[in-house]
């Protein structure tokens, strides 16, 4: 095919004769004549310098560079629908947002009632994955501010908050949680609390084996519950079946990872309301142990203990 300029009404008519079958089903899909479409294929053929659609009387069938068109139409035609409502989106406050799938599963309904009260002009765009994945994101611009989970005192964050993270069995669990190796059940290799409970427990002395892998906090949480194995999650994941374990079990205290916020760089006013909704809320759902750490920290530092350190100025 030559270079070429592709109309997006023209590939909205080739799409709608491959999809309606025909030029007359399709003229009523994007309310224009028989006569109108036709001269419109006509005209997207000429500007590609090939034959995209056979017609043998009313039977119509794609080409081979038809075929390829339409793979490209389709993205296309997507593409520009994503780019308008985007646009239109951003002009009513729209506002994208990266959580860690254990804090939406424990937080997310919460945070979204709350925002809704405080800013019912934003639009909010969720998405859930790893932090791994989520930092990618942020860095590629498709998102706003993230809430990751990471290394303590990695730096760079808007704000952070220390995270206590808890090894669990579930309360029937029939063997000896002492005995090694210990069955783990896991998050990802994505998943920062893979690697940590594994690094952990090797400098405690002890051997593993991988019980059960899910990459989902429910699923871990289900297996846990479920006798399969131990596992190591965050406070606020802990559930009533689950009993935590301790270091009079031969488990670690881990306690070096951190709840961070992250925000692109050289925000938006409407992405810095977000960002200090986002911080006082965490603020509230913090666990105790965290309250504690935070408020000693701001003491330290000369700030008001109900707001967190890092939080922006």
């Amino acid at each position: 095919m030559g270079a070429c300029m592709l109309d997006l009404d023209l590939l909205h008519s080739f799409v709608s004769v491959v999809d309606a079958g025909g030029f007359t089903r399709a003229g009523s899909r994007v309310h224009r004549t028989q006569s109108t479409v036709s001269q419109q294929i006509k005209r997207l053929e000429e500007k590609v310098g090939r034959t995209l659609l056979n017609r043998d009387g009313k039977n119509l069938t794609l080409t081979s560079e038809g075929e390829r068109l339409l793979a490209y139409a389709r993205r296309i035609l997507a593409l520009a629908s994503e780019a308008h409502d985007a646009l239109k989106h951003e002009s009513h406050g729209f506002a994208r947002l990266g959580v860690t799938e254990d804090f939406a599963a424990a937080h997310l309904p919460r945070l979204l009632r709350e925002l809704k009260l405080a800013e019912p002009a934003t639009v909010l765009n969720v998405h859930c994955a790893f932090s791994s994945a989520l930092r990618y994101s942020l860095e590629h611009n498709e998102l706003d501010l993230a809430l990751i989970k990471r290394d303590s005192a990695v730096g760079g964050a808007t704000c952070t908050w220390p995270e206590q993270l808890a090894w669990v069995v579930g309360r029937g669990y029939p063997a000896d949680v002492q005995r090694d190796p210990v069955p783990l059940v896991v998050f990802g290799q994505a998943c920062l609390y893979h690697n940590r409970s594994l690094h952990a427990l090797e400098s405690f002395g002890r051997t593993w084996r991988i019980a059960y892998s899910s990459p989902n906090t429910p699923g871990v949480q289900a297996a846990v519950s479920a006798n399969l194995g131990i596992g190591l999650l965050p406070e606020s994941a802990v559930l009533a079946d689950h009993r935590i374990l301790t270091r009079q079990d031969r488990f670690p205290l881990v306690t070096n990872t951190e709840l961070a916020l992250l925000t692109m760089p050289n925000p938006t006013a409407r992405t810095r309301r977000l960002a200090e909704f986002v911080i006082d809320f965490c603020n509230g759902v913090a666990p105790p142990a965290a309250k504690r750490r935070l408020a000693q920290r701001a003491r330290s530092r000369g700030l008001s203990s109900n707001r967190a350190p890092n939080a922006i100025a």
